[in-house]
Parts: structure tokens; sequence; C-alpha cells
């Protein structure tokens, strides 16, 4: 069995791609960073160091390594000849990935067993996405392909934090991992991935982890670089931060109860584990690398005004994630793009018009004034 995954960072070395060794998958990465698929090609072997309680070495073996730029002709090759693609490269880098696909399927034997295709992102219907995005790659051609392939969303869960200098290809990342996969797609023959646990419907699912895990581990960012800190864990150690991270979480949790009919309970045990997850000192994750990127962010979809915004259209509290969306406008990284951007908007922009532009909601939302407010108080600010 062969398996193409498009992205050979800390990710798709250390949780994408082990899963798929793991399951018995020749792996061939597919990247652009010369430097990085060289190092992969030279080598044997790598190891993937789970740190924290219960964690050990995993050894990642026989796999292999293409450069999507230089030879994207290797790359459709590889595709055509493989039983499953995954991706682990960002939501908005997906149109850059669906040519190649396209390009495998073009070479692929119309009798041949469909490619399981799984993207595998910090998105809401990521393979959904890639997949209107090879439509649009292939054109006129798209109704005699889509058919060699099909499609399964995927719910992916694992910190894997910046890494250590002078680390090499190994990655360091936490022991916990989830995993969770739409089932009907592959009917009676699902890939082969080990602890991955496949669902009828995936959506909350998706949305749970998305706005638990990723919007408290932004709230812990956010909050904790306005506090001073510099990592995660040590964020954390401050109790008011903390507090204010898990007021956040609570008010997900009760819009995740509200709306997928989750326990109460359960919710509690789910938020505990993230936060005991997010303070595990052996992951050494700043609050700037988790907050870059706080445009997207605060995008309409995404962590903080997704949840809210659906919030308060049911009447439910967003004070928690008000407050932490605060803390993500006062965001200074003068070497991320976004955080620079950011800057810049709020210094141009009226709260109306900044709300409008980044957030995506119109003045008829009852979030609208709510968030017109917070915006002007970090433009008041400075």
């Amino acid at each position: 069995m062969k398996a193409v995954h498009f992205g050979a960072g800390n990710i798709g070395r250390g949780f994408v791609g082990l899963l798929l060794h793991e399951g018995g998958y020749e792996v061939v990465f597919s990247d652009v960073a010369a430097g990085l698929v060289d190092a992969l090609a030279s080598a044997e072997s790598y190891t993937v160091h789970e740190v924290g309680a219960g964690g050990r070495d995993r050894l990642v073996t026989g796999f292999r390594a293409v450069n999507s730029a230089s030879n994207p002709e290797l790359v459709a090759a590889e595709v055509a000849s493989a039983d499953v693609v995954t991706t682990a490269v960002g939501p908005t880098v997906l149109k850059f990935i669906a040519p190649h696909v396209v390009a495998g399927l073009r070479q692929r034997p119309a009798d041949e067993a469909p490619l399981q295709v799984m993207a595998c992102e910090n998105a809401i219907g990521a393979t959904d996405l890639l997949r209107r995005e090879m439509a649009t790659a292939a054109g006129e051609d798209w109704s005699s392909l889509e058919g060699r392939a099909v499609f399964a969303n995927t719910a992916v869960d694992r910190i894997v934090p910046g890494q250590p200098e002078g680390g090499g290809i190994d990655v360091t990342v936490e022991p916990f991992y989830e995993w969770a996969i739409e089932r009907a797609p592959f009917g009676e023959t699902p890939p082969s991935i080990p602890g991955a646990h496949f669902v009828g419907d995936l959506g909350p699912y998706i949305e749970r982890k998305l706005f638990t895990v990723n919007t408290g581990h932004a709230s812990t960012a956010y909050l904790g670089a306005r506090g001073g800190a510099a990592t995660i864990a040590e964020a954390l150690t401050d109790e008011r931060i903390a507090a204010g991270v898990a007021r956040a979480l609570e008010e997900t949790s009760a819009l995740l109860s509200a709306k997928h009919g989750f326990p109460a309970e359960e919710m509690t045990r789910y938020r505990e584990t993230i936060l005991e997850r997010f303070r595990n000192p052996a992951l050494p994750d700043t609050v700037q690398r988790v907050g870059r990127q706080p445009l997207r962010k605060l995008s309409r979809h995404e962590r903080f005004i997704g949840p809210a915004a659906e919030a308060a259209e049911r009447g439910l509290a967003v004070d928690g994630l008000l407050t932490a969306i605060g803390a993500a406008l006062a965001f200074r990284d003068p070497e991320d793009e976004q955080a620079a951007e950011l800057e810049s908007l709020l210094a141009r922009l009226s709260p109306d018009e900044f709300v409008a532009q980044v957030t995506g909601l119109d003045a008829a939302h009852p979030l609208y004034p709510r968030l017109v407010e917070v915006v002007g108080r970090a433009t008041a600010a400075g």
C-alpha cells in the first residue's frame, strides 16, 4: 500500500505520516521546501518523540520524498499509483495541491480502486474544499475524473510545537492525538489508519475540536501574550489567564451542547483534557508561534467569530470569547505578516469597517455591535 502525503512539515511527519506508516503504507512526502525534501530523501528513518505522560519514541521508516515544485511529473505519477492521498499544508494552500492530485487522476486507470483523499487541516470541510479546487483545476474533464477518487472530511488533533534547534527531521509531539474520519465515502474498504475512528456524522466532531482545541489554544496565546507569558504552558500558570481561557471554552461548550447535543458532563471532561494538554511543560510552545496569522483566526467561520456568532444568535453568553478577541486585536509580532496587517487595519479603518472587513459580519447580526465595541477599545488603546 502507498500513501502520498502533501506537506512534509512537523504535522505531516509527526502525526499524519506517522500513523500512515503504522498502518502499513509506504509514505511518499511531497513538499516544495527543497532542503526538507532533500533531508528526507537522504534519510532511512526519523523519530517522533512523544513528550509528556505516557509518551514514547516512534521510529518511522519506509518513506520517500518528492519536490512538487521541481518535479511535478513525478508527484503525479506517485498519486496515480497511490491508495491514499492526505494533506497537511493549511487550507489556503489546497488550491496549489489540487492540480497535482488531478494530474495523478488523469494517469490513474479508470478501473483502479478509487483513490482515497483526505485533507487533514484545521478547517471545517477541508476535503470538500480540496475537491472543489480539484474540480476547478480539472475543468471540463472533472466529470470523467471524479469517479477515480473518493473524498472524506476529517478532524485531526495533535499538538506539534515549534521544534528544537538541531532536531533535523525528527519531530517532538504530545502523546495525545485524535483523528476522526467520515465513514460513508469508503464503503467497506476504509483506509488502514491505526487509532483513527470512523464516524457517521463528522460535523459535530470537527466543530468540537475547532471550537475547543483551536479556540482554547489561540485564547491562551493571545491572553498569554497580553499578560507577558512566553509559552502556552507558562500562560496557564497565571490564574487570571487560565480563568479567561476557561470562560471562553465554557461558552463554546454551551454552544456545542445546544447545537449538537453533547452532554454537559462530557464537554466538561473534554475541556479539562484539552487544558491539561496545554499545560504540558514538555511542550515548549510559544504564545508568539500559536498567535500567528491573527486575521485568519478572526475570520467569519474560524475559532473565535464562528462560535461567538452562533452563540449570539442563540442568546448564549459570549463575554469570554469577546475578551479573547480583544486580546487577539492587541497581538503584535513584527515577523508575522498578518499581525502587521492587523495593526495597520486597526489604524486605518473605523471599528465598523474593521468588523465588516475582517469578520465578515453585517450590521444586522446580534454579535456585530459588541464586536464594534471591542474593536473601538482596541483602537483607542493604540
